[in-house]
């Protein structure tokens, strides 16, 4: 078996000293040994101690640096008596350097707490000392043996501080950064999502009402042995599949580059309420060999959309698509009525289908089609159900109310739609 490092943490890997700090250790230890040998002391021993009990504070201090990194509070609790040993039996300069860098390390390494703590005591240490040497040795020197002790203490206690600031600083930027490219990963895939599912719903509409009807003029073309019946399911299959291939060029080029296509200089072609009157006449032309009337019943308010003629609100003319900006909830409102046609004539029994658009001053749109519902036994068609849920999402995305089913009323069993949208002011605030 092979045999596992220590874990982040456990004893083994807290004993363990660091490279670097090992030939801190070892070079001050050297260091400290050499001047030691040529007698390069501070001064001579104070209360009767033996010289070489240098040796044993250098020993010390340089065990103290072994843990600077792996356990900075150990080798600060260390230091600190070796240090007092080294100034009471003559004093190595190599002592108190490895002295500062313990402290150093204490701050930059040790805990949150000590490294707040730390640099107060070490001002409190300076000036506790300044007081004393000056009550005890009133001499011109205290000032040079004052600023020594700073130093020794402040000032690595506060180099370690400035520069543990700047390291949490700069870990903290890090990890804003990792969040923020994190959070646009996320939101360019979601992006990317919605813009798919925004498409395949484009796709869907653009492409299902036309492929229905050449579907079905095809399959009448082939069961209807009549040489006219026969030319005019051509035309519609024709007019179908022109009208299918303009929109998806159209699509095509909008999506590829719009600049690059012309397609910029040209105000985007939007499906608007105004098409509703010409999308049902074109299924009333698709649907007539298949027993379907369609029925346009607009509830709208006529304020701004000029008087009625006359004639019912089937026969208000208006243009198939507007050119310009359209309301969300009317291009949804357009899309649920196209599919949903579609669907009837892919569907529906031979009967009436009622399209019913309602909306109450400055209320929600609602959307209702009514088509006679066939119980078809037999085997879906591929992509069955796909219109549903792009009509569902369509909804969803403007927090309006869909359903969609069969229903019980008094002209028999029907299929219907419909779909609740939230008036235009509330759409865009959203």
């Amino acid at each position: 078996m092979t045999a596992r490092s220590p874990a982040a943490g456990s004893p083994a890997a807290v004993r363990r000293p660091h490279r670097l700090d090992v030939l801190v250790a070892g070079g001050g230890l050297l260091c400290g040994l050499l001047l030691w040998t040529l007698g390069v002391h501070g001064g001579p021993p104070r209360f009767g101690l033996p010289v070489w009990l240098t040796l044993v504070s250098l020993t010390a201090m340089s065990g103290a640096e072994l843990l600077r990194r792996t356990a900075p509070m150990a080798a600060l609790a260390v230091a600190v008596p070796a240090l007092v040993l080294d100034m009471c039996t003559g004093t190595l300069v190599a002592t108190v350097v490895m002295f500062t860098d313990v402290i150093y390390a204490a701050v930059l390494y040790g805990p949150a707490s000590a490294a707040r703590r730390i640099p107060v005591h070490s001002v409190l240490v300076t000036v506790v000392a300044a007081v004393v040497l000056t009550a005890l040795w009133p001499n011109p020197q205290v000032v040079v043996v004052v600023i020594a002790v700073a130093l020794i203490t402040i000032a690595p206690a506060w180099t370690g501080l400035i520069i543990r600031n700047h390291r949490d600083a700069a870990q903290s930027a890090r990890l804003r950064a990792e969040r923020i490219a994190l959070l646009a990963e996320m939101d360019r895939a979601q992006a990317v999502a919605w813009e798919r599912a925004r498409m395949a719903r484009e796709l869907h509409d653009l492409v299902a009402n036309h492929l229905s009807a050449i579907a079905i003029h095809a399959t009448a073309a082939q069961a209807v042995d009549d040489p006219a019946a026969t030319r005019e399911a051509l035309g519609v299959i024709r007019e179908n599949s022109v009208q299918g291939l303009a929109e998806m060029r159209h699509l095509i080029g909008l999506l590829r580059d719009p600049e690059a296509s012309g397609y910029a200089a040209e105000p985007a072609v939007v499906p608007s309420l105004d098409g509703l009157a010409a999308l049902v006449a074109q299924a009333r032309a698709n649907g007539a060999r298949s027993g379907l009337t369609f029925v346009l019943d607009d509830a709208r308010p006529t304020d701004g959309r000029g008087p009625d003629d006359g004639r019912g609100p089937e026969h208000r003319q208006g243009p198939e698509h507007g050119r310009g900006p359209a309301s969300p909830a009317g291009l949804a409102a357009y899309r649920i009525v196209q599919e949903s046609l579609t669907n009837a004539l892919k569907h529906a029994a031979p009967g009436e289908v009622r399209v019913r658009i309602a909306q109450e001053r400055g209320g929600a749109l609602t959307v209702t089609v009514r088509s006679p519902y066939a119980d078809r036994p037999g085997p879906r068609a591929p992509g069955s159900g796909s219109g549903l849920v792009g009509m569902r999402e369509r909804i969803a995305l403007l927090g309006g109310e869909f359903g969609a089913g069969p229903e019980n009323g008094p002209a028999g069993r029907v299929w219907l739609v419909r779909a609740a949208l939230p008036a235009a002011e509330e759409v865009e605030g959203r």
